[in-house]
């Protein structure tokens, strides 16, 4: 595992220990890991929901709306398991 250093300002390092405590971290590195962990998340459905849009409105033929249906179930499939989600 590799060491980062990082420089935080004071009043943001304060906002990060307030949040620690109220949320029981017990650590300044597990509270980060967890922030970059869901950062790293959010960026991946932002770039799937992307894909998805762009997918759904690249289409230029007739399509009806079962099809239409259809097509948003696969591509919502394939970007559940992209992401490790598990569909009901």
């Amino acid at each position: 595992m590799e060491a980062v250093s990082l420089k935080l300002e004071d009043t943001f390092l304060q906002d990060i220990e307030k949040t620690m405590k109220k949320h029981r971290y017990t650590t300044k590195t597990e509270f980060i890991r967890e922030a970059i962990r869901d950062k790293i998340k959010d960026l991946e459905k932002e770039e799937a929901l992307f894909r998805l849009e762009k997918a759904y409105g690249a289409s230029k033929r007739k399509t009806t709306d079962a099809q239409l249906k259809k097509a948003r179930e696969e591509a919502a499939r394939d970007i559940a398991k992209e992401l490790g989600v598990e569909l009901n």
